[in-house]
């Protein structure tokens, strides 16, 4: 299995939340894992929102960075193009898409088309997920909350 990971799911691999065991499980089976370059943002974003919010303790969220950090280079990187951001701009009106789910929604698809073999989005974003569907797309989770 292909697994392409938006920032929400890619997150819980690094902070201990719902989910976080079942994103665990589909890293570990995916034969090969991939996001947009934007998750490096997004994920670091998010650890600092989760220490800012007293969720994370500052040395929780150093360390949940730099494990992040440390696996980076683990991930295949889809790079955002002119192009690409070209099809986020469609996939956002479309879909009534913010513009980084727009963007993920827009590699996932380029990385499937790429490919030619299906690609599973994990994302815990409802209308990114809906999007995902919508494009016939493999989402995961099977459902969401």
């Amino acid at each position: 299995m292909i697994a392409y990971l938006d920032a929400s799911a890619l997150v819980k691999r690094y902070v201990a939340e719902a989910g976080s065991a079942e994103v665990g499980e589909l890293i570990d089976q995916a034969a090969v894992v991939g996001t947009a370059i934007i998750s490096r943002a997004e994920v670091a974003a998010a650890m600092a929102k989760a220490v800012r919010m007293a969720l994370l303790t500052r040395e929780e969220g150093v360390s949940a960075l730099q494990c992040f950090s440390a696996e980076w280079e683990s991930l295949v990187r889809l790079q955002m193009t002119e192009v690409l951001v070209s099809r986020a701009a469609s996939l956002a009106w479309d879909y009534s898409l913010r513009g980084y789910d727009a963007a993920h929604l827009a590699s996932a698809l380029f990385w499937r088309d790429m490919l030619g073999e299906s690609v599973m989005v994990a994302t815990y974003d409802r209308q990114l997920w809906n999007a995902a569907q919508a494009t016939s797309l493999t989402v995961w989770p099977r459902s969401l909350p």
